[in-house]
């Protein structure tokens, strides 16, 4: 191609660019979605894509004329096909062939394809490489990407710079006869492609076939002739009695084979690149495999679980999959992006409802719009030119095209394909496949930090042993003791469908674990004089007064002796997704009715603990509650990042899916008839609970509500930091070690988006899922090391009262401390001074549970949740951990695991957690007391 040659060829694509562009903007004005359809019909180089990712939207009269276009590429004259030939192989046709048919079987933009006879009588057919070609489609491809700049600029919203990147790195390797030659033997080997039918395949096996190579250079490649019908030849398909469903089921099947187990896959799926079988069971025959697409084994977990995550109706994992395939959105838009994904994976649609179909995809495209509009404020010009898209991967460019062209091919042959159930075993396979490579056969399994004591190596190794046992799916364990990190190990997957693994910065969701935050919250008001213990909530809370409630103070909440056990109980029942909205939980929670006299009984306030507490810390502080936590602990502690009530957008990333330990649900039996436990958190609906927990608990809408009793997110190194602090009466620790990475509190502030009361509309929406569902500190002060005896919780008075007055006393303006009260321990035990504010015989302190040593001696505080997570701290010996899970338990791996650390520290082991390391007579773990609150 001379220059000229290329100066003219510029000039025409250019200019039809220019066209389509200015007659683009003239039906813009009309606002006619389907007379935008006519911009597509400029040059035939869009005629292709039109006719195969287009077909479920296009008129029949659309596709008939596409049809005919399609197939009038003329064929390039027989002697340079020879010369061709000749050159690469380096002898002549009579060297070659018996036998070459001048007439070719198919003509393409790139090669044309021969059928032809070896002089061993092997029939063959033989592609050749169009002759200057490649400089045609390089020149045209730096064309393309010029257009795409330039629509870019004029149309921000329309910018396909990562599509035609894209484009341009891989369609060169089409031009690479030995390249497609390997590909093929890839494809092949990985679909097993076999000669002989079997009648009874696996679930995961494909049944198709695919040409032997025979020979191959870089501008010829002879393959295995293979007789066959034309996919678009309907008559002759009807002839040969072949059923077309069957047919595109079986091609949608191996390419989801090729995409989510193989990660290798044919991205040109057009009509043309298949045949059929003319010998039963008229098995698909797949071809040319030059544009073939190579992807990582992260990538294509991340595809299969936005699959997942689009079927499930998953808003968490489909956000996590954008996040780590580097699709980034601009501005938080969950619900639209899952519709989007949805429409994406859509069931086909014949042609004949093609106008219905492009009438929905229109008008859920101006719905979304005018969502992001409202969102960003836009004006009517700025919306036309706003591009949700922030950051688009290049490298699910070729995927997204194969969807489309995959679509177009069914609409073409008059099938409905429902991708969601066609493809759905090949994407669970492979995440569960790289899920149930468990500490046995993952060397990867532990997380790879180094260990920082001899007590974290040992752990390491049992956590393994619970690995191979299926006890645990996910893990963080982190300790400090005499105020150093000794443990910070993280192992295992994120959930069932999530293989990626856990990670020391890995947000765990720890359910009633969050009532030992909200609580030191509480008492971070009493410290700073916001708030008495003693106060009543009414004088904080005016509305909270009426009911009979007049009489309830700070302390019967603490202490779980309000007589509001059961209130939002039946919250659950009427419908869950009420508990994401915050303003409505606190007005129930104020016109709640209290069902026994405050300081009377002591039932664990399982739901209503967090939004009693909620209000009283926003109405004593005249602030968010969100802000309180970051202001009293976040940052303090440093910890920004890895603690949340409440996620903000942003970290889906990091979290830890939620699933039930089955077998735990056996044991429920043990917390029959439990007097600590209010009515509606016994055995008769605690399995419905249980069993619900996991789904709710998964929604994004739930992760990111407020839910202080139960709805705590964070990783297992901030958590025990918090109880670090609080073991040494406020005394902020050193920084994290070194050896963690990332560092804690190095992930930037995500802000915090206000959380608006609902709309009717809102709750409306809720009430449908429901229905679906069923049901940061620069100085630190070094704590002394003074021995601290602990009297028996039954006693009104503490010896830890008495050496806590030998703690420091905080300077003015030392941030080294998040309390200055000396008697904190005693407050947070509701012991000393502040025994009279408790329960004496009661299991809980003032907001904390209390833990005992086997002899009954009080040894420290902290707070589990039902799924097994837990932290806590013993005084005496300045020993803090937290632990969590994403297999929900009843907390046995949660107790060995303390029970193992404790015992190789020579430590007690709290009483809560002794019991579930002793075995009874049959040898299985004493689950007498599942480990809930």
């Amino acid at each position: 191609m001379g220059w000229g040659t290329t100066y003219r060829r510029r000039m025409k694509v250019c200019t039809m660019a220019l066209i389509v562009y200015l007659d683009y903007k003239a039906l813009q004005q009309r606002d006619n979605g389907l007379a935008k359809l006519k911009v597509l019909f400029y040059g035939k180089a869009l005629i292709s894509a039109m006719l195969d990712e287009f077909s479920d939207v296009l008129p029949e009269a659309y596709i008939s004329l596409l049809k005919q276009l399609q197939d009038s590429l003329p064929p390039r004259p027989l002697q340079e096909v020879c010369e061709t030939i000749q050159k690469e192989l380096g002898k002549s046709m009579d060297e070659l062939f018996s036998d070459f048919v001048e007439v070719p079987l198919a003509t393409a933009s790139i090669a044309q394809v021969h059928r032809a006879t070896l002089l061993n009588g092997q029939e063959v057919v033989v592609k050749v490489q169009h002759e200057g070609i490649k400089t045609v489609i390089l020149e045209d491809l730096k064309n393309a990407k010029s257009i795409v700049d330039w629509i870019a600029w004029a149309e921000p919203q329309y910018n396909f710079n990562p599509m035609i990147d894209e484009w341009c790195k891989e369609c060169p390797k089409e031009l690479d006869f030995i390249h497609e030659a390997e590909n093929t033997r890839t494809v092949s080997q990985n679909l097993g492609c076999k000669t002989k039918h079997d009648d009874n395949p696996s679930t995961n096996q494909v049944d198709v076939l695919i040409p032997e190579v025979i020979q191959s250079t870089e501008k010829v490649l002879i393959l295995d002739f293979m007789d066959g019908i034309r996919l678009n030849d309907i008559e002759s398909l009807e002839a040969f009695g072949v059923n077309k469903q069957k047919v595109v089921e079986e091609i949608t099947r191996a390419y989801a084979h090729q995409i989510y187990v193989d990660g290798f896959f044919n991205g040109d799926p057009h009509p043309g690149n298949f045949l059929v079988s003319k010998e039963p069971p008229h098995r698909p025959i797949l071809l040319d495999f030059g544009l073939t697409k190579k992807i990582s084994s992260s990538l294509k977990q991340a595809l299969a679980k936005m699959f997942l995550a689009s079927a499930e109706g998953d808003h968490v994992a489909l956000l996590s999959a954008f996040a780590e395939m580097g699709l980034k959105l601009r501005l938080d838009i969950p619900e639209q992006a899952m519709e989007i994904t949805t429409v994406f994976f859509r069931s086909t649609t014949p042609p004949t409802e093609s106008l219905e179909t492009m009438k929905s995809l229109v008008d859920q495209r101006a719905k979304n719009m005018k969502v992001i509009q409202d969102k960003m404020q836009l004006n009517q010009k700025e919306v036309k030119r706003f591009n949700p898209v922030d950051a688009f991967p290049g490298d699910i460019v070729i995927f997204a095209r194969v969807l489309n062209l995959l679509r177009g091919l069914s609409s073409t042959m008059n099938v409905r394909i429902v991708y969601l159930d066609i493809m759905r075993p090949f994407a669970e396979s492979v995440l569960q496949g790289s899920i149930n490579r468990g500490p046995m056969v993952n060397d990867q399994w532990i997380y790879d930090t180094p260990a920082l004591s001899d007590v974290e190596a040992k752990l390491r190794r049992f956590l393994v042993e619970l690995g191979n046992n299926n006890k645990i799916l996910g893990v963080q364990v982190c300790a400090y003791k005499d105020g150093e990190v000794i443990i910070d190990t993280a192992a295992g997957v994120l959930g069932r469908y999530d293989p990626r693994p856990v990670q020391p910065d890995s947000l765990f969701p720890v359910f009633s674990a969050t009532k030992g935050i909200t609580a030191g919250m509480l008492h971070w008001l009493v410290d700073n004089g916001k708030l008495k213990l003693e106060e009543s909530v009414a004088s904080i809370w005016p509305e909270f007064g009426s009911n009979r409630k007049d009489l309830i103070k700070v302390h019967h909440v603490l202490n779980h002796t309000s007589g509001l056990h059961n209130a939002l109980a039946d919250i659950g029942k009427e419908n869950p997704l009420l508990m994401s909205d915050w303003e409505e939980c606190l007005n129930r929670i104020s016109m709640s009715v209290p069902e026994t006299e405050p300081g009377q009984e002591q039932l664990y306030h399982y739901l209503s603990y967090g939004w009693i507490c909620g209000g009283i810390i926003e109405h004593a502080s005249g602030k968010k509650f969100k802000e309180i936590l970051e202001e009293a602990f976040i940052h303090p502690l440093q910890i920004q990042g890895e603690l949340y009530i409440g996620i903000p957008p942003g970290v889906e990333s990091r979290l830890a899916t939620l699933t039930v330990d089955t077998d735990n649900l056996k044991k429920v039996s043990g917390i029959s008839g439990r007097k600590d436990l209010p009515s509606t958190f016994q055995q008769d609906n605690l399995v419905q609970i249980v069993s619900m927990v996991p789904p709710l608990f998964n929604m994004l809408n739930i992760r990111r509500a407020i839910i202080p009793a139960a709805n705590g997110h964070c990783s297992a190194r901030a958590l025990a930091r918090y109880y670090a602090a609080l073991v040494d009466g406020g005394v902020v620790p050193p920084p994290h070690s070194s050896s963690s990475k990332p560092a804690l509190g190095s992930h930037p502030h995500i802000p915090i988006f206000p959380v608006a009361p609902a709309s009717k509309k809102r709750r409306n929406r809720s009430k449908k899922l429901a229905a679906a569902f069923n049901i940061r500190s620069n100085k630190y002060e070094q704590a002394p090391t003074d021995d601290l005896e602990i009297g028996s919780h039954t006693s009104n008075k503490s010896n830890i009262s008495n050496a806590s007055d030998t703690r420091p006393v905080p300077q003015e303006g030392n941030v080294g401390k998040i309390f200055s009260n000396l008697r904190i321990h005693d407050a947070f035990l509701g012991a000393g001074e502040y025994a009279n504010l408790v329960k004496p015989d009661g299991g809980f302190g003032l907001g904390f549970k209390r833990y005992h040593s086997k002899e009954g001696s009080l040894i420290g505080f902290g707070h589990s949740g039902m799924g097994g997570s837990t932290g806590f701290c013993d005084i005496k010996n300045r020993f803090a951990i937290s632990v969590t899970l994403n297999k929900m338990s009843f907390g046995a791996e949660t107790g060995q695991i303390i029970h193992f650390i404790c015992s190789e520290l020579n430590i007690p082991v709290p009483q809560d957690y002794l019991r579930f390391a002793e075995t009874g007579p049959e040898g299985q773990l004493d689950s007498g007391r599942p480990l809930i609150n």
